[in-house]
């Protein structure tokens, strides 16, 4: 508040004295720890130069923002420029009191702005006084309570103390949905973020009372009800409950309302824009009419605008929605594009970058100093900030500076971005453990390095990844993948394969909802049997090394990913041979489809994957074709098609329908049960090196599946029936799997 009194002062001041004068020597005073070079190299002065009253008002607000000073003059006598300053203290150390975990000392000493050694900051220890409270709240300690303390030293240094009184962790016991909520809790709970503590759960932050995400829990409720029409859902403010337990009880209140379909929808346009060029635009909002109102495809007509407004035509468009009520569950849409005023972003400044790198956080902003000032530009600007998912926080302010100019001020609030993982499952097909590290934002450049392990009855396979989601500011995801893994199938099948390799590739959106992914992996295999393999199979023992060129296709018309009731999903994959002993080129293509009718949502897939040798060898046992679990229920796994000597050997080829349909009557009152019934078929054949092994058969089930959220987590279980096989196939009636994370 002073600097600000200070500066506002010194401008009123020189406004009086003189309008401009030219700076013919500059003069330091009062400075101890701070040479004068110093100093002119944060104020940039040039000698000679003519400094208006705003020129020098910047150079105050230069040296304040180097944080080192906690006031200022300036003077300017006989065109010599004297700096009066007085220097802020340096802290001699920071100590952080009621925490005996040293791990946790550390992780809020990194995220604090204040520093050892650095300038004392008043308004930096208020600052991190709110961010201690938050981190400890991420932790589960909700009645935490932070005070700081200052202590003068007579050598220019202060000591800085946090004291902290941790509290008990506040667990969520129960998670409660209310209200006319239309939707059952097991599709509400997988759409929060928090969740129920398990004493199992000794892994994850999720289970605490925790502000920040039921924040989070609340905007994802919203958009939920959103984006399937509920255009007048309100999701009221949670609240808590203390149980006798000393826990919590979490309740959402939610009222629904009804859906509403939008019937006309329009696009209004000043007088002097061409139509031609939202032509893509009129096209989108035409298929809008007779669909639910849904604000995922509103904003994808939004970033439609967001690339005109990178054309000269259209730099300072702004576009919005206008929504009008014409009847109970309808609704008529005007999209409303206009101009705004002519201003210009002078100016960026970024604040509360600590661990992440500044030019992190400018290359994900749409907008850059000098440009024409776009609002729906710097709107899109901070979504790209808050979905890089390693900040807290991010806030701006614009200023405007003249009449037509303005400087935007972005603040951040950084989060510990590492993560630690843990989850199993058990089913008829047996049990999965799986663990892994996670760091979102290694050495504060937004990178993202993965280690995971996974564990089930006949694999165990580890995989270390690094992934640079905006590679050299393209836009395109760019990852490295090292990977072993160890398969032993001795006992059914006789062999046993260890692969060691890596994988280098990247991913990025050609066109409208086409992502193109190319990747290029070499791989060392070493393949072992038994006696009781068959006799072509021990011809293939011995090691191997391939590397492949591989490429994927991806057109996804969805209209979301999680809990899909409308669009399609196209899927190509191939994978070309480069150095190999069989050259076996593999083919995958995957067609998906949804539609809606009334509140059941029906499913339809088609898969179809080949694989054959390009200098007519044999393909290797581990590369050949088997029909998963998910795309053939009523069969045991794997235990279908062609057979050699009683071993399965899967195929060159394989085909599968996948039909569902979800029963929301059926068991309506059943909050965490829901219901399908389905019919798979699927075949699998070709054997390239016995051609009399290859008995083509159509395998075929329906049946009912049940999916439902249980204390323990997530389970499924499915009745099917076989309606027709192979006299070899080895059906399975019921099938379960259960799973929970840590």
């Amino acid at each position: 508040m002073l600097k600000t009194f200070f500066i506002i002062f010194f401008v009123f001041l020189f406004t009086y004295k003189s309008n401009s004068e030219i700076i013919t020597g500059i003069k330091v005073v009062n400075n101890d720890r701070i040479s004068k070079e110093t100093i002119l190299i944060f104020s940039d002065i040039e000698i000679g130069k003519d400094y208006s009253v705003n020129d020098l008002n910047k150079i105050i607000q230069d040296l304040y923002s180097t944080n080192f000073f906690s006031n200022i003059s300036l003077d300017v006598t006989d065109g010599i420029l004297i700096i009066d300053i007085q220097e802020n203290k340096i802290i001699q150390q920071i100590t952080i009191n009621g925490i005996k975990k040293n791990e946790l000392v550390e992780i809020l000493k990194e995220q604090l702005l204040s520093k050892d050694k650095n300038p004392f900051v008043e308004n930096h220890v208020r600052f991190d006084v709110n961010r201690i409270k938050k981190i400890l709240e991420n932790s589960g300690y909700y009645f935490s309570d932070v005070t700081s303390k200052i202590i003068e030293n007579d050598n220019s240094t202060v000591e800085l103390v946090f004291d902290i009184t941790i509290g008990e962790k506040a667990f969520i016991r129960n998670i409660q949905f209310i209200g006319d909520k239309y939707y059952k809790d097991r599709v509400l709970r997988n759409i929060i973020a928090s969740e129920e503590a398990r004493f199992w759960k000794f892994l994850s932050k999720k289970k605490y009372i925790n502000p920040e995400l039921i924040e989070l829990d609340k905007r994802l409720l919203k958009n939920h009800y959103l984006n399937k029409g509920h255009y007048h859902v309100i999701v009221n403010d949670s609240f808590i409950e203390y149980t006798d337990n000393n826990d919590f009880k979490l309740i959402y209140n939610i009222e629904a309302g009804p859906k509403f379909t939008v019937d006309k929808a329009s696009l209004d346009l000043p007088l002097d824009y061409n139509e031609k060029d939202f032509v893509s635009i009129i096209a989108k909002l035409k298929d809008l009419e007779g669909e639910f109102y849904s604000l995922r495809k509103l904003n994808k007509i939004a970033k439609e605008v967001e690339k005109l407004t990178l054309r000269n035509d259209y730099e300072f468009l702004d576009a919005s929605f206008i929504e009008n009520i014409i009847s109970e569950n309808k609704i008529n849409l005007i999209f409303e594009i206009k101009e705004f005023k002519k201003e210009y972003l002078t100016k960026i400044n970024i604040f509360g970058n600590n661990i992440t790198e500044e030019k992190v956080i400018r290359d994900n902003l749409a907008v850059d100093e000098g440009d024409p000032f776009n609002k729906l530009l710097l709107a899109k600007s901070i979504n790209n900030l808050k979905s890089l998912s390693i900040f807290g926080d991010v806030n701006y302010e614009l200023n405007t500076v003249d009449n037509n100019k303005k400087i935007l001020d972005i603040t951040i609030e950084e989060k510990p971005t590492g993560e630690i993982s843990a989850a199993a499952g058990a089913g008829t097909q047996g049990s999965t453990f799986g663990f892994g590290i996670k760091e979102n934002n290694f050495l504060g450049k937004n990178i993202m390095l993965d280690t995971n392990i996974r564990i089930n009855e006949e694999t165990i396979r580890g995989q270390f990844s690094v992934t640079n989601p905006n590679w050299n500011y393209t836009d395109k995801v760019l990852s490295t993948t090292i990977e072993s893994s160890v398969t032993d199938r001795m006992v059914d099948y006789g062999y046993k394969t260890n692969r060691t390799g890596f994988s280098f590739g990247s991913a990025w959106e050609q066109y409208d909802n086409v992502v193109f992914s190319p990747s290029i992996s070499s791989y060392f295999e070493s393949l072992n049997t038994n006696q009781s393999a068959t006799a072509r199979l021990k011809t293939q023992e011995g090691s191997y090394f391939d590397t492949a060129f591989s490429y994927g296709i991806d057109l996804d018309r969805r209209n979301q990913k999680y809990q899909t009731s409308d669009g399609f999903r196209s899927r190509f994959n191939q994978r070309i041979p480069l150095v190999s002993d069989d050259f076996a080129f593999l083919n995958s293509y995957e067609f998906t489809t949804y539609n809606q009718f009334s509140d059941m949502v029906t499913r339809i897939s088609i898969q179809g994957r080949t694989v054959n040798s390009l200098n007519n060898e044999d393909v290797r046992v581990s590369k050949r074709l088997f029909i998963p679990s998910k795309k053939l229920r009523g069969f045991q796994v794997g235990k279908v098609g062609p057979i050699d000597s009683g071993d399965f050997i899967g195929g060159n080829h394989t085909a599968v329908l996948n039909a569902s349909t979800t029963l929301p009557e059926f068991g309506a009152n059943l909050e965490t049960i829901d219901f399908q019934i389905f019919f798979d078929a699927a075949n699998v054949w070709g054997v390239d090196y016995n051609s009399s092994l290859d008995k083509s058969s159509i395998r075929s089930s329906a049946g009912i599946s049940v999916d439902w959220f249980t204390i323990i987590g997530p389970l499924n279980f499915s009745f099917a029936q076989s309606l027709s096989k192979a006299n070899t196939d080895r059906t399975e009636t019921f099938r379960f799997n259960i799973g929970t994370t840590f």
